[in-house]
């Protein structure tokens, strides 16, 4: 029977964690402050943006946040952005994703001060933790599931590791932070043009699903034992449900969860971690400016 890495419980150790240091910062007369900026009233952004305004609330970091119409330009967020870098009381600036179509995010990415960027997506950021830089901030859901595997006590010292997707938000930075010193897993970036993709998962002490696909990774991906982290949230239709659809991760569960030594739940998996190390982040970024 496999283990549930319960993400929840962890966030909340972390969160537990995040408090204190608050608590000592503020003896200092420091109040960590993150600027939360949302472009346009994407639903499922406005919730993020909400929810992480809400846990800046209840740790006690102070919170901007600052919506921009559908119809900004370009200036105007660089502009915003500017501002916030400016800014002695926000330590932390994040840009929710994705913006609209007319915003280069790359560009507004490269405009965010390196010290505030609390996303770690800065080339900046990404370089520092390339070579293993303490002083970067790593993008917070791998840094969630770096979390979620040394918490259940996951042996990555020599294991075989298959990071599903590629992506700079999730594949990257997991497979650098799992080959990292101190990690040490051999590590396997597939996608999907990689061959025989069941045959490479396979092969996995630890697969970490970051595709973006509804239940894709099924029980013929997964060898005896493996463990399994689900980054992915994604809503299908489901007419027995009250709402109407379902959240499920890139890994169908009831298929894989068997054969599984442990596996992350979606929801209540990664999703919380997210949150959970962009509040760590913000303390980080708090820290680094007092210094």
């Amino acid at each position: 029977m496999a283990t549930i890495i319960d993400g929840k419980k962890v966030a909340a150790d972390v969160l537990e964690k995040c408090a204190e240091e608050i608590t000592d910062l503020k003896s200092q007369g420091i109040t960590p402050g993150l600027a939360v900026v949302l472009v346009g009233e994407d639903p499922a952004s406005k919730v993020y943006v909400n929810s992480k305004v809400r846990k800046c609330g209840e740790l006690g970091i102070h919170s901007e946040k600052i919506v921009l119409s559908r119809e900004a330009t370009q200036e105007e967020v660089l502009e915003t952005v500017k501002n916030l870098n400016e800014n002695p009381r926000i330590h932390g600036i994040l840009v929710q994703s994705p913006p609209p179509p007319q915003i280069d995010e790359e560009a507004i990415v490269r405009a965010i001060d390196p010290a505030k960027d609390v996303d770690g997506f800065h080339p900046e950021n990404v370089a520092k933790l390339a070579l293993e830089d303490p002083t970067g901030f790593v993008p917070c859901t791998p840094a969630g599931c770096m979390e979620l595997l040394r918490s259940a006590g996951i042996k990555t010292s020599g294991a075989n590791a298959v990071v599903v997707g590629r992506s700079m938000i999730v594949g990257k930075p997991m497979a650098l932070l799992l080959m990292a010193r101190g990690s040490d897993a051999t590590v396997t970036v597939a996608h999907s043009r990689s061959k025989d993709l069941p045959g490479i998962c396979r092969q996995a002490d630890i697969i970490v699903a970051a595709v973006g696909r509804p239940e894709f990774i099924t029980d013929d991906y997964v060898k005896e034992g493996a463990v399994v982290i689900d980054v992915g949230i994604n809503r299908v239709d489901d007419a027995e449900a009250k709402k109407g659809y379902r959240l499920c991760g890139d890994v169908d569960y009831a298929s894989v969860a068997p054969k599984c030594s442990a596996i992350t739940p979606v929801p209540g998996g990664v999703g919380p971690m997210t949150i959970a190390l962009l509040m760590k982040n913000t303390i980080k970024a708090a820290r680094f400016a007092r210094a």
